[in-house]
């Protein structure tokens, strides 16, 4: 069996798996979010108190198993370094007291083989990755060689989500709470602009949508102040409840023709008779339907990871790590890479 620690942004999370069939044996995910919610996002130094808080305990529950172990699995890229420095630690300490050899696994490589969890992964593959961290196309070759078609010049899809649903007075993570909104708003009701309309660069951007969701509210706020300026109404009652839900739903179905029209981009020179969405974000509905008619039209096969798995979690870092502990790929001098890239990196 291997045990494998994620601690990349604010989950902490222990899996077990079993090298000969993937069968996992044990996962448990403490999530930070009741605790990030109240700053409207993740911090960085409170969210590596609690993963030092919790990992200790969460890794204790697991070990009825420790003498199965055969290696030490660690996210050690990419990732908030004070996030992913507890983690490190954790693995080098449970290595050095079981006498096991560590096994390094890039987290984004791992939100790829969530995707396959319990099976062997099946290459050649198209793989469209999105989180709260990252927006990129992806092209994975018959011998595993990443290679980055396309990734986002400024924020990501996920955290475009956060961003406006904390100017819309939501609560976090924005995902969910947008895409809740959403259905009670007219999706119609903002002509917001398709970012990089008509252009042939394969590359996404979301900071201009923000934008356009920034002045919508401010726009909306404005016209709430009364006159003589006299009261003032708080942050969340300026902009009336159906408004909040119009600019949500406008914004939500922009953000996913983006990620359509790039794809579109992406599929006319490519041949995939496979393609994956995987990441945090892809657990969007209305993203998932749009992927669907697209994969359809090219008559592509479409993969989705569990909603259980979507977002960061150890039971994909350990399902890599079986594929590394098979090739023997373990690692001598385990080193943290807080923005390390996926280009040419291979996977199996």
């Amino acid at each position: 069996m291997i045990l494998a620690i994620e601690s990349s942004c604010d989950d902490s999370s222990v899996a077990i798996m079993k090298a000969s069939d993937f069968s996992l044996v044990h996962y448990e995910k403490i999530s930070q979010e009741k605790e990030h919610a109240k700053y409207g996002g993740v911090v960085p130094e409170l969210a590596a108190r609690l993963h030092t808080a919790a990992l200790p305990a969460v890794i204790l529950r697991a070990k009825e198993h420790f003498k199965a172990l055969k290696a030490i699995a660690v996210t050690n890229e990419p990732g908030l370094s004070v996030s992913l420095l507890p983690g490190i630690v954790a693995a080098k300490a449970l290595a050095a007291a079981l006498n096991l050899p560590l096994i390094s696994v890039n987290h984004l490589v791992g939100h790829i083989y969530s995707l396959f969890l319990s099976e062997q992964i099946k290459l050649p593959l198209g793989v469209l990755l999105v989180s709260g961290g990252h927006t990129m196309i992806l092209d994975i070759s018959e011998t595993g060689v990443i290679s980055v078609l396309g990734a986002t010049s400024d924020d990501s899809f996920g955290e475009s989500f956060d961003k406006s649903a904390k100017m819309l007075g939501l609560g976090y993570p924005g995902g969910p709470q947008i895409q809740n909104l959403a259905l009670k708003g007219d999706d119609r009701a903002y002509d917001f602009s398709l970012p990089l309309k008509g252009t042939k660069r394969l590359e996404y951007s979301f900071s201009g949508l923000k934008n356009q969701v920034r002045l919508a509210c401010l726009e909306l706020e404005n016209s709430r102040i009364p006159s003589d300026n006299s009261k003032i109404p708080s942050e969340n009652s300026r902009i009336p409840s159906q408004q909040k839900a119009n600019i949500a739903a406008s914004f939500e179905r922009v953000a996913c023709l983006h990620i359509i029209d790039r794809l579109k981009l992406a599929f006319s020179s490519q041949k995939w008779a496979r393609f994956g969405v995987v990441g945090g974000a892809s657990a969007n509905l209305r993203l998932r339907g749009m992927l669907e008619s697209l994969c359809a039209s090219y008559d592509c096969e479409l993969l989705f990871a569990p909603l259980e798995y979507c977002s960061d979690n150890a039971a994909m870092i350990a399902r890599a790590a079986v594929s590394k502990y098979h090739n023997k790929d373990f690692c001598e001098n385990l080193e943290m890479h807080p923005r390390s890239s996926l280009e040419n990196l291979k996977i199996i």
